[in-house]
């Protein structure tokens, strides 16, 4: 059964740990994302986190009721990275598009993270606070609300679902990432187009493209069906 979370006024130490930190769940998340980038998602657990923090490892459920609760503060952490400096400028498709580009950046900069929470619902306030921003976005530009919330689903799942592409990619070893790019060249940019016409006429595109991330491309094709399925609305 997990341990009751101690609530705010009470959990934080009065005194710092024997290396002077005094903790904070902040500071918690913060070494948890360093841990994760250092040695992936197998090297984050209570003893790893209290050997950092120089504390004991059950000090930690003074603030989480546990490593999965740990894991939706992570998740919630990277979204409000991408939410800091963000203020709505009231043309829907550029506030949309800075929203979704801003969320894919903070998950793709933590890969290691990204893959633990990107397909986890955390219910706190950063999250909670860019739903209703895109909504309030959809719904002020005059989506009616169940073409919003279509809107939305899409949306989010569309950015969620490239930030764990990109980041599986990106936590892959250097060596096995090289191997995949050269791939595109060494195969794809050889093959004869008896066997395979449009793949060879494709191929130097291919290799361009290919080694990046196509979250931008697919997100203005989700914004232009938007914007033409609210034209349709309007007339």
């Amino acid at each position: 059964m997990p341990k009751p979370v101690v609530p705010e006024e009470k959990r934080r130490r009065r005194r710092p740990t024997r290396s002077g930190t005094v903790l904070s769940e902040r500071l918690i998340v913060e070494t948890a994302l360093r841990l994760l980038r250092e040695h992936g998602s197998a090297g984050l657990s209570a003893r790893r986190l209290g050997l950092a923090l120089d504390c004991d490892p059950s000090t930690l459920y003074r603030y989480f009721r546990g490593m999965d609760d740990l894991t939706l503060a992570i998740g919630d952490a990277l979204i409000g990275r991408a939410l800091t400096g963000w203020e709505p400028t009231g043309q829907w498709r550029a506030d949309l598009r800075a929203i979704g580009l801003r969320i894919h950046a903070a998950y793709v900069a933590h890969p290691q993270a990204a893959l633990l929470t990107a397909n986890r619902v955390t219910g706190r306030s950063h999250e909670l606070a860019a739903d209703e921003a895109v909504l309030d976005v959809l719904r002020t530009a005059g989506f009616p609300l169940e073409e919003t919330v279509r809107v939305y689903h899409a949306f989010i799942d569309q950015t969620l679902a490239f930030a764990a592409l990109d980041s599986a990619s990106l936590a892959l070893p250097i060596a096995a990432q090289r191997a995949d790019e050269a791939t595109w060249h060494s195969t794809y940019a050889r093959l004869p187009r008896a066997g395979h016409p449009r793949i060879a006429e494709a191929a130097p595109l291919l290799a361009a493209r290919m080694v990046t991330s196509a979250y931008p491309t697919a997100l203005e094709m989700l914004l232009d069906s938007a914007a033409g399925r609210l034209d349709a609305q309007a007339r």
